[in-house]
């Protein structure tokens, strides 16, 4: 049976589709382009202030304009996945008219806006952590903004294209299959290298397992969740097709929305993280002094940031096992770079050269009387001081062989004070990933939410397939983004949709499912491949 017959079958029952076509109504329009332009103008007003509290008045004018340029282009991947994703979230509560199609739209759009406000950013900067350390630390070079544009614009062209076939295919996806693309590129540009060693593979396979095992948990625990609750609430009506266009039953209807509202609040926190860490970059890049450290952090927790910094140095000279220390602070970071580079640090040579690289740090913040006093010629050094010992402790693991328990401690207690003095995110920034997100859930999302509606099962969605694959969805994020871990909207919720289709015996369309499997397949190659060419190609325009 064809797509269309199917689709015809499926209006043909008691069960008619939803009307997705009710344009918003004029007023609405002007609300949302005021939103819009008020946020913009909330990030320039932002960015102008903090530089005038550190008083950085040398921001080239080219600098400031690609600063916005780079900006506008995160804001806009995440405005993308906003209706490419979140369109996802709100299908089960469109088709078994639970709620209103544009009532829907903007329900989710508030509770990603939430989402983003309330976010921890542990998943921005585990995406971050990705990219190549050299990269990183340079990312005010040439070679650092060619690796903004190339990653962003890659992502969003792939989101785009699989939004026009109307494709549930995942942003988290095509933004980190962006970013290793961009690390391969790096690396087969950089003489004698390999095409493997600019990425942190480990980092990249727990990625990838939080992606590849997404869509297989959706399919199977909605699968599992349904037919449980059959067993368990034998309430024919939940397991019934919608009759007209009248909403279900009140308790039936609150759980729907109750889901609904869940995998938006939660795509939001996870989804928002992404961008976040991207545009921190961007901003570290084009206004070190504001950006570069956390000038937030109060002079009363100095003593205690710089007895943590202490603390760690005589733990690593402990294990020096009488290697001498480098001749200067530059050698230790060369050491220290090209250990991370090889992802080789637990040798008494890294282990000496993170010592001397504390010591600079201890040194510096003392000083200056904290990290808010450290002025714009340092903050580079300190920065970059603060990133290589961190990473380089990340790499070491959790338990480093030769390490005691004290010991342990307090390199975990170094890495929480070096995170909460380069890791953070201002206010502003989430406050413009949340109206990204928000705002752009509220354009575009009807091709995605009519092919999950409609075009994977060959049945009209029921209440309790609607509310099975929500709820697994909702759990699955929520856990994904309290461990930091980066998981795909899209790829839980369309999986866990045809799972309960099959599950219930509905039949599956298998043209759609098939190519959900090719896009979930292709996103990963696909984005790697124009990532990596437009970054070759930027890299000579920079």
């Amino acid at each position: 049976m064809s797509d269309a017959a199917m689709v015809d079958r499926m209006a043909g029952n008691s069960s008619p589709l939803p009307h997705l076509d009710h344009k918003p109504h004029f007023a609405g329009a002007i609300v949302f382009l005021a939103v819009l332009v008020a946020g913009l103008v909330f990030v320039a007003f932002s960015i102008s202030g903090d530089i005038s509290i550190v008083n950085d008045h040398s921001l080239a004018i080219g600098a400031f304009v690609l600063l916005g340029i780079a900006l506008l282009i995160a804001l806009g991947f995440e405005f993308v996945n906003g209706f490419h994703d979140t369109a996802n979230a709100v299908a089960t509560v469109i088709y078994t008219h639970s709620m209103p199609p544009l009532v829907a739209v903007i329900w989710s759009g508030t509770f990603n806006f939430l989402g983003v406000l309330t976010s921890s950013g542990a998943v921005a900067f585990s995406v971050v952590t990705l990219l190549p350390v050299e990269l990183i630390l340079q990312v005010g070079s040439g070679a650092g903004y060619a690796m903004i544009f190339a990653l962003l614009i890659a992502a969003i062209i792939w989101n785009l294209g699989t939004w026009v076939m109307g494709l549930p295919n995942s942003s988290s996806h095509a933004l980190i299959g962006s970013i290793i693309g961009v690390g391969v590129a790096n690396q087969l540009m950089a003489p004698g290298g390999s095409a493997t060693s600019g990425v942190d593979w480990n980092q990249a396979l727990g990625v990838f397992k939080s992606l590849l095992f997404s869509p297989i948990l959706g399919f199977i625990l909605s699968a599992l969740l349904l037919l449980g609750m059959k067993m368990v609430v034998r309430t024919p009506s939940l397991y019934t097709a919608p009759e007209g266009k009248l909403p279900p039953p009140t308790p039936i209807r609150a759980l729907l929305v109750l889901t609904c509202t869940g995998v938006s609040f939660f795509h939001g926190s996870n989804d928002g993280q992404k961008g976040m860490g991207l545009i921190m970059l961007i901003l570290i890049g084009a206004a070190p002094t504001a950006y570069a450290l956390n000038r937030a952090i109060p002079a009363s927790e100095t003593q205690a940031f710089i007895q943590k910094v202490e603390d760690a140095r005589v733990v690593f000279l402990a294990h020096a096992q009488g290697v001498a220390r480098p001749a200067n602070v530059a050698a230790a970071r060369g050491t220290v770079g090209d250990a991370l580079k090889t992802r080789d640090v637990n040798k008494p040579a890294v282990y000496v050269a993170v010592s001397t690289l504390a010591g600079d740090i201890d040194q510096q913040v003392t000083s200056y009387g904290g990290l808010k006093a450290v002025p714009a010629a340092a903050t580079p050094n300190v920065r970059s001081d603060m990133y290589l010992v961190d990473d380089a402790v990340r790499l070491m693991g959790p338990a480093p062989a030769g390490f005691d328990a004290a010991e342990v401690a307090n390199l975990k207690s170094l890495r929480t004070a070096l995170d909460s003095g380069t890791k953070f995110i201002p206010t502003w920034v989430k406050v413009c990933v949340a109206l990204a997100l928000g705002l752009g859930t509220m354009v575009g999302w009807k091709r995605i939410v009519v092919t999950v509606g409609e075009k994977i099962g060959k049945t009209h969605l029921t209440y309790a397939q609607g509310a099975s694959a929500e709820i697994v969805a909702m759990v699955t994020i929520g856990l994904a983004d309290g461990y930091g871990l980066p998981v795909s909207t899209t790829h839980v919720l369309s999986s866990g949709v045809a799972g309960t289709m099959a599950a219930n015996g509905s039949g599956l369309q298998w043209a759609t499912i098939k190519n959900m499997a090719l896009a979930w397949v292709m996103t990963l190659p696909a984005a790697m491949l124009i990532s990596g060419i437009l970054y070759m190609i930027l890299r000579q325009v920079f």
